[in-house]
Protein backbone atom coordinates (compact mmCIF):
# COMPACT_ATOMS: atom_id res chain seq x y z
CA UNK A 1 0.00 0.00 0.00
CA UNK A 2 1.11 3.53 -0.69
CA UNK A 3 2.05 5.58 2.40
CA UNK A 4 2.85 8.98 0.94
CA UNK A 5 0.49 11.90 0.35
CA UNK A 6 -2.40 10.04 1.92
CA UNK A 7 -5.26 11.44 4.01
CA UNK A 8 -5.27 9.13 7.01
CA UNK A 9 -7.79 8.66 9.80
CA UNK A 10 -5.85 7.36 12.81
CA UNK A 11 -8.13 6.07 15.57
CA UNK A 12 -6.57 5.80 19.01
CA UNK A 13 -4.10 8.52 18.04
CA UNK A 14 -3.55 9.76 21.60
CA UNK A 15 -2.55 6.35 22.92
CA UNK A 16 0.92 4.93 23.49
CA UNK A 17 1.35 3.30 20.09
CA UNK A 18 -0.99 5.70 18.30
CA UNK A 19 0.97 8.81 19.29
CA UNK A 20 4.25 7.32 18.04
CA UNK A 21 2.54 6.23 14.83
CA UNK A 22 1.17 9.75 14.36
CA UNK A 23 4.74 11.08 14.58
CA UNK A 24 5.80 8.79 11.73
CA UNK A 25 2.74 9.15 9.48
CA UNK A 26 2.61 12.94 9.58
CA UNK A 27 6.02 13.17 7.91
CA UNK A 28 4.55 12.24 4.53
CA UNK A 29 0.76 12.37 4.98
CA UNK A 30 -2.14 14.38 6.34
CA UNK A 31 -3.33 12.74 9.56
CA UNK A 32 -6.58 13.17 11.46
CA UNK A 33 -6.06 11.74 14.94
CA UNK A 34 -9.33 10.48 16.40
CA UNK A 35 -9.51 9.54 20.09
CA UNK A 36 -12.06 9.60 22.92
CA UNK A 37 -9.23 9.90 25.51
CA UNK A 38 -10.58 6.97 27.56
CA UNK A 39 -7.10 5.45 27.73
CA UNK A 40 -5.20 7.90 25.53
CA UNK A 41 -3.80 11.21 26.72
CA UNK A 42 -4.02 14.50 24.87
CA UNK A 43 -0.53 15.48 26.02
CA UNK A 44 0.98 12.57 24.07
CA UNK A 45 0.24 14.39 20.80
CA UNK A 46 0.45 18.00 21.98
CA UNK A 47 3.86 18.30 20.33
CA UNK A 48 2.08 17.84 16.98
CA UNK A 49 -0.29 20.77 17.54
CA UNK A 50 1.84 23.07 15.36
CA UNK A 51 1.96 20.57 12.50
CA UNK A 52 -0.18 21.69 9.55
CA UNK A 53 -0.69 18.05 8.55
CA UNK A 54 -1.99 16.83 11.92
CA UNK A 55 -5.31 17.46 13.61
CA UNK A 56 -6.63 15.86 16.80
CA UNK A 57 -10.38 15.28 16.91
CA UNK A 58 -11.89 14.20 20.24
CA UNK A 59 -14.51 11.60 19.43
CA UNK A 60 -15.59 7.99 19.91
CA UNK A 61 -15.65 5.48 17.06
CA UNK A 62 -19.06 4.38 18.38
CA UNK A 63 -20.37 7.86 17.51
CA UNK A 64 -21.48 7.13 13.93
CA UNK A 65 -22.24 10.74 12.99
CA UNK A 66 -18.92 12.14 14.15
CA UNK A 67 -16.96 9.20 12.76
CA UNK A 68 -18.68 9.65 9.41
CA UNK A 69 -17.75 13.35 9.31
CA UNK A 70 -14.08 12.54 9.75
CA UNK A 71 -14.12 9.55 7.39
CA UNK A 72 -15.29 11.83 4.57
CA UNK A 73 -11.97 13.63 4.79
CA UNK A 74 -9.81 10.50 4.49
CA UNK A 75 -8.76 7.82 2.01
CA UNK A 76 -7.11 5.37 4.43
CA UNK A 77 -7.63 4.19 8.03
CA UNK A 78 -5.21 3.09 10.74
CA UNK A 79 -7.52 1.58 13.37
CA UNK A 80 -5.84 1.43 16.79
CA UNK A 81 -8.72 2.46 19.05
CA UNK A 82 -9.53 -0.33 21.52
CA UNK A 83 -9.75 -1.18 25.19
CA UNK A 84 -6.25 -2.58 25.86
CA UNK A 85 -6.86 -3.96 29.35
CA UNK A 86 -6.70 -7.76 29.04
CA UNK A 87 -7.56 -8.33 32.71
CA UNK A 88 -10.88 -6.45 32.65
CA UNK A 89 -12.56 -9.11 30.50
CA UNK A 90 -12.71 -11.54 33.42
CA UNK A 91 -14.96 -9.10 35.31
CA UNK A 92 -16.83 -7.33 32.50
CA UNK A 93 -17.66 -9.60 29.58
CA UNK A 94 -19.17 -6.80 27.46
CA UNK A 95 -16.41 -4.19 27.44
CA UNK A 96 -14.19 -5.83 24.80
CA UNK A 97 -17.17 -6.72 22.64
CA UNK A 98 -18.32 -3.10 22.60
CA UNK A 99 -15.02 -1.24 22.51
CA UNK A 100 -13.08 -3.62 20.27
CA UNK A 101 -15.49 -5.63 18.09
CA UNK A 102 -18.50 -3.34 17.68
CA UNK A 103 -16.21 -0.33 17.32
CA UNK A 104 -14.30 -2.11 14.53
CA UNK A 105 -17.59 -2.87 12.78
CA UNK A 106 -18.51 0.83 13.03
CA UNK A 107 -15.21 1.78 11.41
CA UNK A 108 -15.57 -0.77 8.62
CA UNK A 109 -19.19 0.08 7.85
CA UNK A 110 -18.40 3.79 7.79
CA UNK A 111 -15.52 3.06 5.42
CA UNK A 112 -17.93 1.16 3.18
CA UNK A 113 -20.38 4.06 3.11
CA UNK A 114 -17.67 6.63 2.40
CA UNK A 115 -15.76 4.54 -0.18
CA UNK A 116 -12.58 4.26 1.88
CA UNK A 117 -11.03 0.93 0.98
CA UNK A 118 -7.77 0.46 2.94
CA UNK A 119 -7.46 -0.32 6.65
CA UNK A 120 -4.48 -1.10 8.87
CA UNK A 121 -5.42 -2.85 12.10
CA UNK A 122 -3.47 -3.45 15.30
CA UNK A 123 -4.17 -6.94 16.57
CA UNK A 124 -2.32 -8.98 19.19
CA UNK A 125 -0.36 -12.14 19.88
CA UNK A 126 -3.16 -13.17 22.28
CA UNK A 127 -5.26 -14.31 19.29
CA UNK A 128 -3.09 -17.47 19.30
CA UNK A 129 -3.88 -18.38 22.92
CA UNK A 130 -1.74 -21.07 24.54
CA UNK A 131 0.08 -22.86 21.74
CA UNK A 132 2.83 -25.47 21.64
CA UNK A 133 4.11 -24.04 18.35
CA UNK A 134 6.91 -21.70 19.47
CA UNK A 135 7.86 -19.44 17.69
CA UNK A 136 4.28 -19.04 16.49
CA UNK A 137 3.71 -18.35 12.76
CA UNK A 138 0.82 -16.40 11.22
CA UNK A 139 -0.57 -19.48 9.47
CA UNK A 140 -1.18 -21.43 12.69
CA UNK A 141 -4.75 -22.61 13.15
CA UNK A 142 -7.26 -23.03 14.49
CA UNK A 143 -6.70 -20.04 16.78
CA UNK A 144 -7.92 -20.49 20.35
CA UNK A 145 -7.62 -17.28 22.39
CA UNK A 146 -7.94 -17.72 26.16
CA UNK A 147 -8.94 -14.11 27.00
CA UNK A 148 -11.95 -12.06 25.95
CA UNK A 149 -9.49 -9.43 24.78
CA UNK A 150 -7.80 -11.95 22.47
CA UNK A 151 -11.17 -13.15 21.20
CA UNK A 152 -12.25 -9.56 20.50
CA UNK A 153 -9.17 -8.94 18.38
CA UNK A 154 -9.64 -12.22 16.51
CA UNK A 155 -13.30 -11.35 15.93
CA UNK A 156 -12.22 -7.98 14.58
CA UNK A 157 -9.75 -9.67 12.23
CA UNK A 158 -12.60 -11.84 10.93
CA UNK A 159 -14.84 -8.82 10.37
CA UNK A 160 -12.07 -7.05 8.49
CA UNK A 161 -11.50 -10.08 6.26
CA UNK A 162 -15.22 -10.37 5.49
CA UNK A 163 -15.57 -6.67 4.67
CA UNK A 164 -12.49 -6.78 2.44
CA UNK A 165 -13.80 -9.67 0.39
CA UNK A 166 -17.40 -8.45 0.28
CA UNK A 167 -16.77 -4.78 -0.43
CA UNK A 168 -13.47 -4.84 -2.34
CA UNK A 169 -11.29 -3.45 0.46
CA UNK A 170 -7.68 -4.17 1.46
CA UNK A 171 -6.29 -4.69 4.95
CA UNK A 172 -3.16 -5.40 6.95
CA UNK A 173 -3.46 -6.73 10.51
CA UNK A 174 -0.41 -6.66 12.78
CA UNK A 175 -0.25 -9.18 15.61
CA UNK A 176 1.94 -7.57 18.26
CA UNK A 177 4.10 -9.02 20.97
CA UNK A 178 4.29 -6.79 24.08
CA UNK A 179 5.19 -3.28 22.95
CA UNK A 180 7.22 -1.16 25.38
CA UNK A 181 8.83 2.26 25.33
CA UNK A 182 8.37 5.93 26.23
CA UNK A 183 4.77 7.19 26.61
CA UNK A 184 3.59 3.73 27.72
CA UNK A 185 0.76 3.92 30.24
CA UNK A 186 0.32 0.29 31.26
CA UNK A 187 2.06 -3.09 31.18
CA UNK A 188 4.43 -4.95 33.46
CA UNK A 189 7.43 -2.64 32.95
CA UNK A 190 5.37 0.48 33.56
CA UNK A 191 3.73 -1.08 36.63
CA UNK A 192 7.07 -2.14 38.14
CA UNK A 193 8.58 1.32 37.71
CA UNK A 194 5.58 2.99 39.33
CA UNK A 195 5.53 0.54 42.25
CA UNK A 196 9.25 0.92 42.91
CA UNK A 197 8.99 4.70 42.81
CA UNK A 198 6.48 4.42 45.66
CA UNK A 199 8.36 1.74 47.60
CA UNK A 200 11.96 1.00 46.51
CA UNK A 201 12.31 -1.82 49.02
CA UNK A 202 9.50 -4.18 47.95
CA UNK A 203 7.91 -5.13 44.63
CA UNK A 204 4.57 -6.93 44.38
CA UNK A 205 4.48 -9.24 41.36
CA UNK A 206 1.34 -10.94 40.08
CA UNK A 207 1.66 -14.72 39.64
CA UNK A 208 4.30 -17.19 40.79
CA UNK A 209 8.06 -17.14 40.16
CA UNK A 210 9.54 -16.88 37.60
CA UNK A 211 6.32 -15.63 35.98
CA UNK A 212 5.23 -15.76 32.37
CA UNK A 213 7.76 -15.86 29.54
CA UNK A 214 7.07 -13.50 26.65
CA UNK A 215 8.56 -11.41 23.89
CA UNK A 216 8.90 -7.64 24.38
CA UNK A 217 9.78 -5.18 21.65
CA UNK A 218 10.56 -1.51 21.51
CA UNK A 219 8.14 1.08 20.18
CA UNK A 220 10.50 2.28 17.44
CA UNK A 221 10.72 -1.30 16.13
CA UNK A 222 6.93 -1.53 16.28
CA UNK A 223 6.37 1.61 14.22
CA UNK A 224 9.10 0.72 11.74
CA UNK A 225 7.61 -2.76 11.32
CA UNK A 226 4.10 -1.38 10.76
CA UNK A 227 5.27 1.02 8.07
CA UNK A 228 7.40 -1.63 6.36
CA UNK A 229 4.66 -4.25 6.43
CA UNK A 230 2.03 -1.82 5.15
CA UNK A 231 4.18 -0.68 2.24
CA UNK A 232 5.06 -4.26 1.24
CA UNK A 233 1.71 -6.01 1.76
CA UNK A 234 0.55 -7.88 -1.32
CA UNK A 235 -2.57 -9.89 -0.41
CA UNK A 236 -6.04 -8.39 -0.12
CA UNK A 237 -6.13 -9.50 3.53
CA UNK A 238 -2.66 -9.63 5.08
CA UNK A 239 -1.43 -10.68 8.54
CA UNK A 240 1.99 -9.97 10.03
CA UNK A 241 3.54 -10.85 13.38
CA UNK A 242 5.65 -8.11 14.97
CA UNK A 243 7.90 -8.64 17.97
CA UNK A 244 11.45 -9.35 19.05
CA UNK A 245 13.30 -12.58 18.35
CA UNK A 246 13.64 -13.68 21.97
CA UNK A 247 11.63 -13.84 25.19
CA UNK A 248 12.20 -13.26 28.88
CA UNK A 249 10.30 -14.01 32.07
CA UNK A 250 8.78 -11.63 34.62
CA UNK A 251 11.56 -12.21 37.17
CA UNK A 252 14.14 -11.12 34.58
CA UNK A 253 12.08 -8.00 33.88
CA UNK A 254 11.99 -7.19 37.60
CA UNK A 255 15.77 -7.63 37.78
CA UNK A 256 16.31 -5.29 34.81
CA UNK A 257 13.99 -2.64 36.27
CA UNK A 258 15.76 -2.75 39.63
CA UNK A 259 19.19 -2.54 37.99
CA UNK A 260 18.22 0.42 35.80
CA UNK A 261 16.71 2.21 38.82
CA UNK A 262 19.85 1.57 40.87
CA UNK A 263 18.02 -0.53 43.46
CA UNK A 264 19.52 -3.47 45.37
CA UNK A 265 18.07 -6.15 47.65
CA UNK A 266 14.48 -5.47 46.60
CA UNK A 267 12.08 -7.99 48.14
CA UNK A 268 9.95 -9.63 45.42
CA UNK A 269 6.49 -10.31 46.82
CA UNK A 270 4.80 -12.81 44.48
CA UNK A 271 1.02 -13.00 44.82
CA UNK A 272 1.18 -16.79 44.18
CA UNK A 273 3.86 -18.35 46.35
CA UNK A 274 4.44 -21.66 44.58
CA UNK A 275 7.21 -22.16 42.05
CA UNK A 276 6.04 -22.35 38.46
CA UNK A 277 5.19 -20.02 35.61
CA UNK A 278 1.61 -19.09 36.40
CA UNK A 279 0.05 -16.08 34.78
CA UNK A 280 -1.00 -13.10 36.82
CA UNK A 281 -4.71 -13.32 35.91
CA UNK A 282 -7.22 -15.43 34.01
CA UNK A 283 -6.49 -15.21 30.31
CA UNK A 284 -2.81 -14.39 30.80
CA UNK A 285 -0.85 -16.40 28.21
CA UNK A 286 2.10 -18.11 29.92
CA UNK A 287 4.51 -18.39 26.97
CA UNK A 288 4.63 -16.23 23.85
CA UNK A 289 7.20 -15.86 21.10
CA UNK A 290 6.13 -14.94 17.58
CA UNK A 291 7.74 -16.15 14.39
CA UNK A 292 9.05 -13.18 12.40
CA UNK A 293 10.00 -15.15 9.28
CA UNK A 294 7.25 -13.59 7.16
CA UNK A 295 8.39 -10.04 7.94
CA UNK A 296 12.05 -10.97 7.65
CA UNK A 297 11.43 -12.20 4.11
CA UNK A 298 10.22 -8.67 3.35
CA UNK A 299 13.50 -7.26 4.66
CA UNK A 300 12.48 -6.20 8.20
CA UNK A 301 14.05 -7.27 11.49
CA UNK A 302 13.78 -5.63 14.93
CA UNK A 303 16.75 -3.62 16.17
CA UNK A 304 16.37 -4.49 19.86
CA UNK A 305 15.89 -7.74 21.78
CA UNK A 306 13.58 -8.10 24.78
CA UNK A 307 16.14 -7.20 27.44
CA UNK A 308 17.32 -4.12 25.55
CA UNK A 309 13.72 -3.06 24.99
CA UNK A 310 12.89 -3.33 28.71
CA UNK A 311 16.06 -1.49 29.77
CA UNK A 312 15.47 1.38 27.31
CA UNK A 313 11.86 1.64 28.48
CA UNK A 314 12.84 1.87 32.13
CA UNK A 315 15.34 4.62 31.37
CA UNK A 316 12.67 6.55 29.45
CA UNK A 317 10.09 6.14 32.22
CA UNK A 318 12.36 7.26 35.06
CA UNK A 319 13.43 10.36 33.12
Amino acid sequence: MKLENRKILLTGAAGFIGSHLADALVEDNKVIGYDNLSSGKKELVEHLSDEDDFELVIGDVLDEEKLSEQMERCDMVFHLAANPDVKVGADDTYVHLEQNVISTHKVLDTMRKKDVDEIIFTSTSTVYGETETIPTPEYLGPLKPISLYGSSKLSSEALISAFCHTFDMRSVSFRFANVVGPRSTHGVTYDFVQKLKEDPNELEILGAPPGTTKSYFYISDCIDGMLHGTKNAEDRVEYFNLGSEDYINVKEIADIVCEEMGLEDVDYNWTEGEEGSKGGWKGDVKTMLLSLEKMKKLGWTPEYDSKESIAKTVRALIE
